[in-house]
């Protein structure tokens, strides 16, 4: 059943019924006189104002054909008491069932139908309070348990319904809330009292009617907006929106919104309205002045009820509205005129203040003055720099002025904004001015009207010769009258002096193009004229002396040493000559190049050719053989310069021994440096013998090295059952003894031939893989790095040994493995039986008689 209660005698409710029959011929009635329901469900006063003071109940049947009944129950009731339109909920109890006709009628099971139940939200109760009866028509015969689950019921949050099991009334057992929950859905559930379901599931939509218990909030307490000073009626300035928590589709939750107040109230109290509903806040009058109002402070109302101020709740905010600057304000110079002064030859300085006013915002672009210079100054000598912080112009001197030339300026100055006017805004005649500057003659320094100047003139000028007049003018031609005095500032070579009075140059020693003070044939000298002003002023003035060249330096040649081969050798027997001349042409090459002469043996085995204007080749003679050492040969030089000077120089020649590329050989230059044949060929050899000794020591040194690392890869000392070499205290045999190939007792650089090595043929670093016989440890020597000189020092020291006995050692070796080269020791018999006579051991010697005892003797043994 869905209820909408209007005004008194007319609608109050409407009740929504079905019978699944189209309604035909069903009648409803009211259990309350007051109230009556027509044929369509609506629920009408009978007359007079309904009073609902308190909730009003009353008991709605309704008849169908073949005496079908069903009943229900309404409840009504009004927050304000009177039914006036206001109704806060309206409450609907519910029990629909179906009845047997009289006339003894099958009956017709029918499912459950349950309108949505509606529900003031902040009730008051009392609690629990009766929502709707849920009944079975089974429950005649059986008896029957009635359940409700979902949210709000047997899900969070838990317990705010329940229903009666047996008569099946659901309660609603504390107040709702409907900002928390709007709706809830729960499904009534009926079984028998075995538990099994007797009604399919029927569902229950509980929905949480608004109250008005939330006020409008804004998200700010103070809003900021801005609008242009002088804006037309009905300019947007900015919004503001305020948020209600209640329903927004009913009055509750529809907010207004209205000005409340605006200070100041210039120029008139109402400047600025408001979207009641959009709370756009808009301009509504012309006036806005920023020079005058700069700001505007506007409390802000919003009510919900549609802003109804008797039934709804209200808020407000601030809004603070920022007049914003136009340039509607020209600048205004504070006088028609302005004066100053300027001394003459100055620069960056400030001469004159302008100043000026500006109503509109400080510091921005339509305040910020910017001055011009529109006529007095065509040279422009001056111009106007803004003072950021003062606004002020600064009138500055840019190009030095004279006092000679202008005695006074007269400026025509115009002041505007760095921004441009607002439109409609006329420019005030006191944006222009008169500046008036003055100019103060001050002591101008001497100047020199030809600055640097320039003379030619030769050079080996004698000194007390006069070159010029270096005079300088005084610029103070009008008031004051001044002398001048010269004097000199820098002269590098010291060659000059000045007339103290008119500035004459004289020459005191004579001028050299060659000396290092001249660059590029230009000596350059300073000089000083001062006046005699208060204080003295002085400048200075250049004179740069061009030198002309003259034939003053004899040509030098070049190169002084050379060498060339004994013999003739395509070009290689010869060298080419040139000069140098400090001189300038013409008076340096071409040059001249001839042999001197005398001595005659220099014509007599020198020669000399032109090559070009400045250059020339000496050699040897055609068949003329030189031995070689070192030769000075004279060569006379001379230049082309009028008229000629010649120098006599000296090259000297190295005469040597050459290879087949005309190079000299090292054997060639020792004998070119004076040395014999002999002394040569001993020095070579004492050359070959030193490099041989340190090749030796080299390759001594990484044997060494590779020996010590294949030791230690290869096996532990402690471990080693190789063959080891022993030195023993005598030494045994003669010389046929030392005839031994050393190449087999070499320590091996690698081990990569092991793996390599055919069978049967090994070296004396490998272990046999046959069994071996057994000795005792012995004390492992260190493997030199070559065994054959171990060997030899061994011999040696046997043989010089005076304490050794004078026989053989039995000496023990390892295996040697098969395919030695010393052959098989094992064809030897040691057994003293057989025809084998020994005794020829005797006459062996001292060294033998060991063994003579051992094998000869006959019976002895």
């Amino acid at each position: 059943m869905n209820s909408i209660l209007k005004f008194s005698s007319i609608l109050l409710s409407t009740v929504k019924f079905d019978d699944c029959n189209g309604n035909q011929a069903v009648v409803f009635q009211s259990s309350d006189p007051i109230f009556s329901v027509r044929t369509d469900g609506s629920i009408f006063t009978q007359g007079g104002d309904a009073s609902l003071e308190k909730p009003v109940q009353f008991k709605l049947t309704a008849s169908g054909p073949h005496k079908h009944v069903w009943e229900t129950v309404v409840q009504l009731h009004t927050a304000q008491g009177i039914a006036r339109g206001n109704v806060i909920e309206t409450v609907q109890l519910m029990h629909w069932f179906g009845l047997n006709s009289s006339e003894g009628l099958r009956r017709r099971k029918r499912d459950w139908v349950i309108p949505p139940i509606n529900v003031a939200e902040n009730s008051r109760g009392p609690f629990p309070q009766m929502l709707v009866s849920i009944r079975s028509d089974q429950d005649q015969d059986i008896s029957i348990r009635y359940s409700i689950t979902g949210v709000g019921a047997d899900q969070p949050p838990n317990e705010v319904f329940n229903i009666d099991p047996v008569l099946g009334k659901m309660f609603v057992t504390k107040p709702l809330d409907r900002e928390h929950r709007s709706s809830y859905h729960l499904r009534a559930h009926a079984v028998d009292m075995n538990g099994n379901q007797v009604e399919n599931p029927i569902d229950l939509y509980i929905f949480v009617i608004d109250m008005n218990d939330n006020r409008p909030e804004f998200k700010n307490q103070v809003y900021n907006g801005s609008v242009d000073e002088g804006s037309k009626p009905g300019t947007y300035v900015m919004h503001l929106s305020a948020f209600d928590a209640d329903d927004n589709t009913t009055a509750n939750g529809m907010v207004r919104y209205r000005i409340l107040s605006q200070t100041p109230h210039s120029p008139i109290p109402n400047m600025f309205t408001i979207n009641s509903e959009t709370g756009d806040i808009v301009t509504v009058a012309p006036g806005l002045d920023r020079e005058k109002v700069s700001q505007y402070t506007i409390i802000v109302q919003a009510t919900d009820m549609e802003g109804n101020l008797n039934f709804g709740l209200s808020n407000t905010a601030t809004a603070i509205i920022t007049v914003t600057d136009i340039n509607d304000n020209p600048p205004m110079l504070t006088s028609r005129t302005f004066s100053g002064e300027v001394p003459e030859n100055r620069v960056d300085v400030v001469v004159a203040n302008l100043t000026v006013i500006d109503a509109d915002q400080p510091h921005s672009p339509n305040w910020n003055a910017i001055y011009r210079i529109i006529s007095g100054d065509p040279s422009g000598h001056f111009t106007i720099r803004t003072d950021p912080v003062t606004n002020d112009g600064m009138v500055t001197v840019v190009k030095p002025v004279d006092f000679e030339m202008n005695r006074a300026f007269m400026l025509t100055v115009v002041v505007s904004n760095q921004a441009h006017l607002a439109s409609g805004i006329q420019s005030s005649l006191q944006s222009t001015a008169g500046v008036t500057i003055s100019v103060q003659d001050v002591n101008e320094a001497p100047y020199f009207p030809t600055n640097p100047k320039h003379i030619r003139f030769e050079e080996g000028v004698p000194a007390g010769t006069s070159l010029t007049t270096f005079s300088a003018a005084d610029p103070d031609r009008l008031q004051m009258q001044q002398t001048i005095r010269y004097s000199k500032l820098n002269d590098p070579a010291d060659w000059l002096s000045i007339n103290r009075t008119n500035g004459q140059i004289v020459t005191t020693a004579m001028l050299d193009r060659e000396s290092i003070y001249v660059k590029n044939n230009i000596y350059e000298a300073t000089f000083l004229a001062t006046d005699n002003g208060f204080p003295a002023a002085s400048g200075t003035g250049t004179l740069q002396i061009y030198l002309i060249d003259i034939n003053d330096n004899p040509p030098a040649l070049i190169p002084k040493e050379s060498q060339i081969c004994e013999r003739m050798n395509r070009n290689v027997n010869s060298v080419n000559i040139t000069a140098a001349d400090a001189d300038t042409d013409p008076n340096a090459g071409p040059f001249v190049f001839e042999l001197p002469n005398f001595p005659t043996s220099i014509r007599r085995n020198w020669t000399i050719s032109r090559i070009n204007g400045d250059y020339a080749r000496l050699g040897l003679r055609y068949q003329i053989y030189l031995e070689p050492g070192m030769y000075e040969v004279p060569v006379i030089v001379s230049d082309s310069g009028n008229p000629p000077l010649s120098n006599r120089s000296l090259i000297k020649v190295k005469v040597c021994p050459c290879d087949e590329n005309g190079d000299c050989t090292t054997l060639g230059a020792v004998a070119a440096a004076g040395l014999g044949t002999g002394a040569i060929i001993s020095i070579l050899i004492c050359i070959i013998i030193l490099l041989s000794m340190v090749l030796l020591f080299v390759v001594w040194i990484k044997r060494r090295e590779k020996e010590r690392q294949t030791k230690q890869l290869l096996i532990d000392p402690e471990d080693d059952v190789r063959d080891n070499i022993l030195k023993y205290d005598e030494e045994g045999g003669g010389e046929e003894d030392q005839d031994y190939d050393l190449s087999q007792l070499q320590q091996p650089d690698s081990l990569e031939h092991i793996i390599s090595k055919p069978p049967g043929v090994r070296r004396v670093d490998e272990r046999p893989i046959i069994p071996e016989s057994q000795y005792p440890i012995r004390p492992v020597v260190p493997h030199p790095g070559d065994i054959g000189d171990f060997i030899h020092e061994g011999l040696r020291a046997a043989d010089n040994d005076p304490t050794a006995p004078p026989y053989d050692s039995l000496l023990v070796f390892d295996y040697e493995g098969s395919g030695s080269t010393a052959g098989s020791v094992s064809s030897l018999n040691s057994s003293s039986t057989g025809d084998q006579d020994y005794d020829y051991l005797n006459d062996w010697g001292p060294r033998f008689k060991k063994l003579a005892d051992m094998y000869g003797g006959g019976d002895d043994d």
